[in-house]
């Protein structure tokens, strides 16, 4: 059974991805416009009919500033947890139009969306409630963690059981703590609560590595701290540490404001 995955945005402009399996799908987040967000499906041949859902990590506005408008125009069911479904009740681009898509994931289980189980697990940042995703249907397993100012022992349980991974890469320390970003603002970016460096991201992948990996997608990378180059040479480095030589996997670094490529895995 193939997974299909793409990328639409993946960054402080904004953040949508597509998850395609036996021809039902969800959304993760919904940070690109639907416009945009259905001439990009047309390209590559997708539809939004096999849609089932979307799911939303946090409240952030690169990860919801389109949700409203998903809500209005498409009235297709939002999943998230009761306490960030609070949040987007009361958030002003969300509450008008979130109530009757409003379905919550309950917490610590696999929730059924169409033909997949997901289940979100909590990560360390500072929005309202954060959440990564592992998603399964059959014998498929993915997983997903974007905005994480740390890797917690549950990400990684997860995480090492999936066959694609999407994990942070943010930034580049270097680059960031020699940059003209304020000093609070680098604090609060590599603090617990921020995001996680391409170091962080390489130490995680090298605990979470197992033999059926088959793809690894570098998100978020930051426009101003971070480069492509960088964090994909942190990333073999830390697989070819262990034993993986590049080539054994699929490990590409998402493009931040432009669509990635259809992947089939």
């Amino acid at each position: 059974m193939e997974l299909k995955f793409m990328s639409f945005s993946s960054g402080s402009c904004g953040n949508c991805y597509y998850l395609e399996c036996d021809g039902q799908a969800v959304l993760i987040d919904a940070g690109t416009s639907i416009r945009s967000l259905k001439r990009y499906m047309g390209i590559s041949g997708l539809s939004m009919d096999t849609v089932q859902g979307i799911l939303v990590t946090h409240d952030h506005m690169d990860h919801i500033r389109n949700l409203g408008s998903f809500c209005k125009r498409l009235g297709k069911p939002v999943y998230a947890s009761a306490q960030l479904h609070n949040a987007l009740a009361r958030h002003t681009f969300t509450a008008p139009h979130i109530g009757a898509c409003r379905r919550v994931l309950e917490e610590g289980r696999w929730n059924p969306i169409g033909n997949m189980q997901v289940r979100y697990f909590t990560v360390p940042h500072d929005a309202t409630h954060t959440c990564g995703f592992a998603i399964s249907v059959a014998d498929r397993k993915f997983f997903i963690m974007t905005d994480a100012g740390r890797v917690t022992d549950e990400a990684i349980s997860l995480a090492s059981q999936a066959d694609v991974v999407v994990i942070e890469s943010n930034y580049d320390v270097d680059m960031l703590m020699g940059g003209p970003y304020p000093h609070e603002l680098k604090m609060r970016i590599c603090g617990g609560n921020g995001h996680l460096s391409n170091d962080e991201c390489a130490s995680a992948i090298t605990r979470l590595w197992h033999p059926g990996i088959k793809a690894i997608f570098l998100c978020h990378l930051s426009e101003n701290n971070n480069t492509h180059e960088a964090a994909y040479e942190a990333s073999r480095a830390a697989l070819e540490s262990i034993g993986v030589k590049s080539g054994e996997i699929l490990l590409k670094p998402l493009p931040r404001e432009y669509p990635s490529s259809l992947y089939t895995l």
